[in-house]
């Protein structure tokens, strides 16, 4: 499935080696990267949706966040699953 990509290997990670590789994902949405592709990789590198948050509040600043829930505002389910994320 491709949800679970690379998920065998991102569960022999540490902590430290998740959130890392979080942070290029975050960097890599600050340069273009769709955030649906954002959301997913985080999902699957974290192991969980509440793990997945976690880490993205702890690399993307408050008003950074708030920026990504509004500009969501189109969309209700998008603005529900991105707040999912980032609230």
């Amino acid at each position: 499935m491709l949800n679970d990509v690379g998920a065998e290997v991102y569960e022999t990670w540490s902590y430290e080696q998740r959130h890392e590789e979080i942070g290029k994902l975050v960097e890599g949405y600050r340069n273009g990267l769709p955030l649906e592709i954002l959301c997913m990789m985080t999902t699957s590198i974290a192991g969980s949706e509440k793990l997945a948050r976690e880490h993205l509040i702890a690399l993307v600043p408050p008003d950074e966040r708030q920026a990504i829930i509004a500009a969501a505002k189109g969309n209700k389910k998008a603005r529900s699953r991105v707040a999912s994320f980032f609230a």
